[in-house]
């Protein structure tokens, strides 16, 4: 542990020094248990990703240039044609592995399907063939506000075969966030489905769709698949449903060669202003790079792992690592319909023992909620046919990934912890399980061909403690800006470091090298001031064996600036006191470390993709009016929130 200092750059307050180094057994099956691969990325990382396009993809048309820079804009192999679909279904249907399973598809009510290549295949040809008889075109946008079901994936890869742009929206968002997406992108269709399952109910996705469509003139046709059977309306002339669609489509739709730099989706992300960021993402840069990242940081063997990623195609974690990547590889993979605790707290661990599922990639969040749920959930199934297992989303404590790493990995598993982002495509910094030595809650190493660097508040290189992270070179994946606003482009991203990709995140360098996710910088709190990662007092916080998961924020105080308020969940059937937590915090990190408050809660409030929401914390530490609360997955808890801040005394 290190003193903190008196500094503009922030703390580094928590280390850890336990480390995992990959087994004999799991090295000498591994696809990678050497450094070439950094080795020869370090040589010269634009001939880096040129193998691995060449090795990972296949090409109509070869490229003549490798990367154009012209900061911040860069294009990834130039003057390259190919197509996404046929990447992803074609050509392993072409090399006689048609009757593979692509996708074990699980549905919350216990419904399933098994899709080989052969059927996703004939399926995305039929659809491909749907949209062109509704009208669409190369370079059109197309809309899809889908549960968790098959023809999610079949719409995308349909879209992508024709050339057309999708912008996938989240099944849970309002109809109003929908209505902003498809307004910004002026996308000419929409598929919706009548209903999908959660927790055992069917909510309607075909009112709110409809609500949404009322105020978006660009919508000329609404593609309704049938899931939940719920009652709904279908208006003449714009709405169809998928299987009259499918009936009557041709069933050979060939994929049209694509410029590497045409545009595959948008995908948006919630803006600072308000205004939600349509990310853009073109062909062969992004595929290259999620086929890559896919095979090596999953240590993946297509003949046979069964993979499954828990993630939602409605974020980027669905469309690099469920849609894009898995099928570029040819993988045999499980998709869930539901949410993990329907019927009961283990049903993502029966998934796992049915399919003998051999990778496992979710969030810190749900790790930390399994952990409340007890160990005696993941118990009573076998997990022995897991191999490597991964997290992603924000960073993951030390205490949850050693939980996880016992109770789900069975001690014996790598973990991959990921960092990346949206606007990155697909993973920039993560072990790769056969090399790396890992450090329980550490992402490691930016991954071959990845440029990444520490700096401070003034740009000037950190090798040692905490700082800003940005990225330094250009990379295959990376966004090539927001749809319709490049100005904002440049001034999020490109701004604040001069030449350098910044979006906002903090993290510090250990003596060893190792990188360690801090969390937002917007979350960083001022005590006194030092500068405090919210993600070191959790870590804090959660190593007490009682605690399960915590939530950090600083709130406006007359005496330090900000005082540190700490909301706390607790493992299944434990207790511990306030004192004993704050004194817990200042031993593990130092007295300027522990908490003002401590409310105990049973939940708290999180995104549908499962991100701790702190600015609403804030919000209630401090009094406001909550504002919007739609993307909340479960909004009466922060009400809880408020009732039980409002019972506490207050400290005069």
């Amino acid at each position: 542990m290190s003193e903190a200092t008196d500094s503009p750059n922030i703390s580094d307050l928590l280390w850890e020094q336990r480390k995992f180094p990959p087994s004999a057994a799991f090295q000498a099956n591994a696809l990678v248990s050497e450094t070439h691969l950094y080795d020869i990325a370090s040589e010269d990382y634009e001939a880096f990703w040129a193998t691995q396009a060449t090795e990972t993809v296949t090409w109509n048309k070869p490229w003549n240039t490798i990367c154009e820079w012209k900061s911040p804009y860069s294009k990834w192999f130039i003057g390259g044609e190919l197509n996404v679909a046929y990447n992803c279904l074609d050509r392993h249907v072409e090399a006689g592995n048609g009757s593979k399973v692509a996708i074990h598809w699980e549905g919350e009510p216990g419904d399933t399907r098994t899709l080989t290549y052969a059927w996703l295949l004939d399926e995305v040809q039929k659809f491909s063939n749907a949209l062109k008889n509704l009208g669409v075109q190369k370079g059109d946008r197309v809309n899809i506000y889908l549960p968790m079901i098959p023809e999610a994936v079949v719409a995308m890869l349909a879209c992508a075969r024709i050339g057309a742009a999708h912008s996938v929206v989240f099944g849970g968002f309002s109809s109003q966030a929908l209505a902003d997406r498809i307004n910004d992108a002026e996308a000419k269709v929409l598929i919706t489905a009548d209903g999908g399952y959660r927790r055992g109910e069917v909510f309607p996705l075909k009112p709110q769709a409809d609500e949404a469509v009322n105020s978006t003139p660009t919508i000329e046709h609404v593609v309704v698949v049938k899931r939940g059977g719920n009652d709904i309306t279908m208006r003449e002339g714009r709405d169809h449903w998928y299987h009259d669609l499918m009936a009557v489509a041709e069933p050979v739709c060939v994929a049209e060669p694509m410029s590497s730099e045409q545009l595959l989706f948008l995908l948006y992300t919630s803006g600072t202003t308000g205004k939600p960021k349509g990310i853009m993402h073109t062909t062969g840069g992004y595929l290259t790079h999620v086929t890559y990242t896919h095979k090596y940081v999953f240590d993946l063997h297509p003949e046979t792992d069964v993979y499954w990623c828990t993630a939602d195609v409605g974020w980027i974690t669905g469309h690099s690592y469920i849609v894009y990547g898995p099928l570029s590889n040819g993988a045999t993979q499980v998709i869930y319909e539901g949410v993990p605790n329907y019927p009961e707290n283990d049903r993502l661990w029966s998934i796992v023992e049915k399919y003998k599922v051999s990778i496992f990639y979710t969030a810190p969040t749900a790790i930390r909620t399994f952990m409340k749920w007890g160990v005696e959930e993941p118990q009573k199934h076998d997990l022995s046919s897991l191999r490597v297992i991964g997290s992603v989303g924000e960073p993951i404590n030390p205490e949850a990934w050693m939980w996880y790493h016992e109770n789900i990995g069975g001690g014996k598993c790598p973990i991959v912890d990921t960092w990346w982002q949206t606007e990155t495509g697909g993973i920039m910094i993560a072990p790769l399980p056969g090399v790396t030595v890992t450090k329980p809650g550490s992402a490691t190493f930016p991954l071959p061909g990845v440029g990444a660097e520490l700096v401070d508040e003034e740009g000037n290189h950190v090798s040692k403690g905490g700082g800003y992270l940005t990225l330094t070179k250009p990379w295959p994946g990376m966004l090539r800006g927001i749809w319709g606003d490049q100005k904002r482009y440049r001034e999020t991203y490109w701004s604040r470091f001069n030449g350098k990709y910044f979006a906002g995140d903090g993290a510090k360098l250990d003596d060893d090298g190792y990188l360690w996710l801090l969390g937002r910088v917007d979350d960083v709190m001022n005590v006194s001031g030092h500068r405090i990662s919210t993600t070191e007092v959790e870590s804090a916080l959660v190593s007490h064996p009682s605690v399960a998961e915590a939530a950090v924020v600083g709130a406006n105080d007359a005496m330090t600036g900000q005082a540190i308020i700490a909301y706390v969940t607790l493992r299944g059937g434990l207790e511990v006191s306030e004192q004993v937590l704050r004194d817990h915090v200042a031993t593990e990190i130092g007295p300027i470390a522990k908490p003002k408050a401590i409310y105990f809660t049973p939940d708290l409030p999180k995104t549908r993709s499962g991100k701790i929401m702190r600015r609403l914390l804030r919000d209630v530490a401090e009094g406001r009016n909550l504002g919007d609360t739609s993307t909340l997955a479960d909004a009466s808890v922060v009400s809880e929130l408020q009732r039980r801040a409002a019972e506490l005394p207050s400290e005069d």
